[in-house]
């Protein structure tokens, strides 16, 4: 199988173009900046059709993860930023697929669980999940998520992309032990003995291991059947209470200073970051994922935190 990654040279990127390739397909990633890798790594700029689109003809999949990170203060120029890099690259694929003589079977769009309303009640799946934006006493900043967010989906059903199936990811944290990413930045303070409650801890944390992630996105890709919106999330969220508690249990800390809601906001304006990202209870759940027959190597986080902490720490 010919897959071509946009934005292929990110964390999550590069984790989905080194399972691919481990498993015998033909991956391209395209990337704005110098990366090594053992698959084809390309530049692009979506910005501008020279040369880039060409990869996509004759590709079976097509995956865009390209859009900049939102770890960042919400300065107007950021928010120019996070927003623009989303829509443009999904225009530019969409061009791009129309103009291929053999276009992608599927084309696969990043989005986020982000989407959905905060809440500590039931979760939220592709059928009953409310999108959010309208939570009451909700800060600013999250309701300009939900605009990104939002925005981005808009951009995929607007893209004319003929008979090139598209589908959304609404992906949670995937968890990996790769350096820079959320699961080295959340043991980073678990080894510190930082990693304790943040806020008053009843705040939901969606995420999906590695392993999964890859796994369903194969799984999306070989079954016709699946567009539009699936969520790319593990089948148990857990408060921030307990999933700090899981991580400091895995690694073998027995203590974490918990962190109150003001120190949140003032460490996070101190990392020149949002508090939403610890702070918006995100209780997602693969509804659509599960209703099609999908088994999650690690459903569950204690046994997923055990399995990331044990190769951290063989890769350092």
């Amino acid at each position: 199988m010919k897959v071509v990654i946009a934005g292929g040279t990110g964390q999550v990127g590069t984790l989905l173009a080194r399972a691919l390739h481990h498993d015998g397909h033909d991956v391209t990633a395209l990337g704005r900046h110098h990366a090594r890798g053992a698959w084809r790594i390309a530049p692009w700029d979506p910005r501008h059709l020279d040369g880039w689109p060409r990869e996509l003809d004759g590709a079976d999949v097509v995956v865009n993860l390209a859009g900049r990170s939102v770890n960042c203060r919400y300065t107007a120029a950021n928010r120019h930023d996070i927003l623009e890099s989303r829509t443009a690259s999904v225009a530019a694929i969409g061009r791009a697929i129309q103009m291929a003589k053999r276009p992608p079977a599927v084309w696969l769009q990043a989005s986020t669980a982000t989407i959905y309303a905060h809440t500590y009640g039931p979760a939220h799946d592709e059928t009953r999940g409310v999108i959010g934006g309208r939570e009451p006493d909700a800060p600013e900043t999250w309701a300009f998520s939900i605009d990104v967010a939002t925005a981005w989906e808009r951009a995929l059903d607007a893209a004319d992309a003929g008979a090139t199936r598209k589908v959304a990811l609404r992906s949670a944290m995937v968890m990996s032990p790769d350096a820079g990413g959320i699961f080295d930045t959340l043991l980073g303070l678990v080894r510190r003995g930082l990693g304790g409650t943040a806020g008053d801890g009843r705040q939901f944390l969606s995420w999906i291991h590695e392993v999964d992630f890859v796994r369903a996105v194969s799984w999306v890709i070989e079954r016709p059947h699946l567009s539009g919106p699936v969520n790319v999330s593990a089948p148990g969220p857990l408060c921030n209470r307990q999933f700090m508690a899981d991580l400091r249990r895995a690694w073998g800390t027995p203590i974490g200073l918990p962190a109150a809601r003001w120190m949140v906001e003032v460490g996070a304006f101190v990392l020149r970051t949002e508090s939403e990202l610890v702070l918006k209870s995100r209780r997602v759940v693969p509804g659509r994922l599960l209703e099609d027959g999908f088994v999650f190597t690690y459903p569950d986080w204690p046994p997923a935190a055990r399995e990331l902490c044990r190769r951290w720490r063989e890769g350092r």
